[in-house]
């Protein structure tokens, strides 16, 4: 094979469009802050906050932290003050950021697709007993998500982590977030190739690294070289998607600019092709794109995805190769679809002889207890360990052929399920109004009630269909890409009051069909109203569908909208 490195060298100028009015792009000369968030950037890099937690905050306590730092800087140690308790959603959007502040934090741990051995697991488990309450929330960024916690527990917090090989840097702000992986990496009989090694390179160079962690915001990475598109990189900023070469054979696909929230747009795939050593560098080039180029006078217009939609595929990659990498990318034909269902819930053969067994919680809501069942169950059975997934799910690696049905039992008794209903493995939410200081409605336990009702109402359902439930517009839980994507506001019921309720998108999706859901103009459900109008919009479904090989989204997609607003019921279940 050609080194692809020599080949011939484009030019190192490229034509890059301004826009008419000034976004607070670096390279454009715009260095002078737009918006308190900037402001707060140039004043102090985010990374300086990690000493002022170990040395000053967490020996004086929660009434010792700079403002600055507290709802700024603490974010790139994976830290949050969650929402104090009793506040209703009405007043979400009216009251200040500090007036919603508690005095405990949400601290979000990356995996960054990493094999989490008994330890870790164990690990991961007794932070939650003994600094969270409990807490832990598997979520669709593959981290493990505690509350409660206190900032004088952060620096042993941080300790018991390391010795892991685990932590919270960047885990949020304006910098590059928790990687997805692949969760079957190296294992699965149908991958492309394993992409480990390039996801480890690119988290030791630049994570932690000043010169990426000042970006206009976060920076998203979705990294995989599995048929089934299993870490979602249809919504991620920058994606790294198997594909095979005729002629150089499997690499990856580069694709830029998906993100969701109140503005989903899907990433831009640039068609190319990149071998898995080369991978850490064209990263490099896209997340320094963002940094130079982005947008910054605006925090709503400030992800990669406007840039990628301003510039277009063609002069994003012109700009890549000719700024930023020095060379010309290989042309390659984009993967399409997901070959099959990518969330590997379920058994399934390695192509060593071993099993992966993927299994669900509700809606990613764990406790320690199961965190630290969970690496027992790892130690008892001498697997690989387990990778968190990009649906609030787990995946368990290398278990021999006689041990699955046994591992199997002993995982249903602690509460992860691999053979759930299609209900229980097709639904995810985000954390809501309990915690978030940015919700309007509760989700997790609304979704995780919705799902025992409809287990009850559709027992033997034949087909998956996918309910994403989000306690605002920001889409955490990724409320446009579902079959019924619910977002969170408060809605008016029969008598006029204002209550918790949601509005409705219907017929989205990703992998196997790649569609933005339907929104049903003013159409809102009641929080109470959720489970019969769910049923009454299955229940249509699976009288008016096209045989069972018609999905939900195609019957979205040509049906009367009446029978997705409720309005009109084909059948009583």
């Amino acid at each position: 094979m050609p080194d692809l490195r020599f080949q011939s060298q484009p030019p190192r100028h490229t034509e890059v469009p301004r826009p008419r009015r000034a976004e607070g792009q670096w390279s454009f000369g715009y260095s002078e802050p737009l918006n308190k968030n900037e402001q707060s950037k140039k004043d102090d890099d985010p990374l300086n906050v990690e000493n002022r937690i170990r040395f000053i905050y967490s020996k004086r306590g929660f009434d010792s932290i700079d403002p600055a730092d507290l709802r700024g800087r603490f974010r790139w140690m994976g830290l949050y003050t969650q929402r104090k308790p009793g506040i209703d959603g009405g007043k979400t959007g009216s009251m200040e950021e500090e007036e919603l502040d508690d005095r405990y934090f949400m601290m979000r741990v990356r995996s960054d697709g990493k094999l989490l051995g008994a330890d870790a697991l164990r690990t991961l488990g007794g932070i939650s007993t003994d600094f969270a309450r409990g807490t832990a929330d598997i979520t669709d960024r593959q981290n493990i998500q505690y509350h409660w916690i206190d900032i004088v527990d952060v620096p042993e917090i941080w300790e018991r982590l390391a010795a892991v090989g685990l932590d919270t840097l960047e885990a949020c702000g304006d910098c590059p977030r928790g990687f997805l992986g692949s969760p079957v990496a190296g294992v699965a009989k149908d991958e492309i190739l394993d992409g480990t090694p390039a996801l480890e390179e690119i988290r030791r160079r630049y994570i932690g690294n000043p010169d990426y962690s000042n970006l206009p915001r976060k920076f998203k990475t979705s990294l995989s070289g599995h048929p089934s598109l299993d870490a979602a990189p249809e919504i991620n900023d920058v994606s790294f998607v198997g594909v095979i070469h005729p002629e150089y054979g499997p690499g990856f696909d580069l694709w830029v600019g998906g993100g969701l929230s109140t503005n989903p747009m899907l990433a831009t795939r640039l068609g190319v092709w990149i071998p898995v050593d080369e991978v850490p560098d064209a990263w490099e080039g896209v997340v320094s794109i963002f940094r130079d180029y982005g947008y910054r006078r605006l925090r709503s217009r400030a992800r990669l995805k406007f840039l990628v939609a301003d510039w277009g595929a063609d002069k994003f990659r012109e700009v890549l190769e000719n700024e930023y990498l020095g060379r010309k990318l290989v042309r390659t034909e984009s993967p399409a679809y997901a070959t099959h269902n990518g969330d590997h819930i379920g058994i399934h053969e390695q192509k060593d002889g071993n099993f992966y067994i993927g299994i669900t919680p509700t809606v990613g809501r764990i406790n320690g207890a199961a965190l630290t069942a969970l690496g027992d169950i790892v130690e008892k059975y001498g697997v690989a360990g387990a990778r968190l997934t990009a649906y609030q799910k787990v995946v368990v690696l290398g278990v021999a052929p006689e041990q699955v049905d046994d591992i199997v039992a002993d995982l249903d008794a602690i509460g992860f399920s691999a053979k759930p209903s299609h209900w229980r493995r097709s639904t995810m939410a985000c954390t809501g109004i309990e915690f978030c200081k940015l919700a309007i409605v509760d989700t997790k336990q609304r979704a995780i009630d919705l799902v025992g009702e409809l287990e009850k109402r559709f027992p033997d359902l034949d087909t998956p269909i996918s309910i994403n439930v989000n306690g605002c517009p920001n889409a955490c839980a990724r409320t446009q890409i579902a079959d019924i994507g619910l977002k969170g506001q408060l809605v008016l019921d029969d008598d006029g009051n204002q209550v918790e309720g949601f509005q409705v998108h219907l017929g989205g999706g990703i992998g196997l069909h790649t569609t933005i859901g339907k929104k049903l103009r003013a159409h809102k459900v009641t929080s109470k109203g959720l489970d019969d109008y769910v049923t009454t919009v299955v229940s249509n479904y699976l009288v008016d569908r096209e045989g069972p090989q018609e999905s939900f989204a195609q019957w979205v997609a040509r049906t009367d909208e009446d029978l997705l607003r409720g309005d009109k019921s084909l059948a009583t279940v």
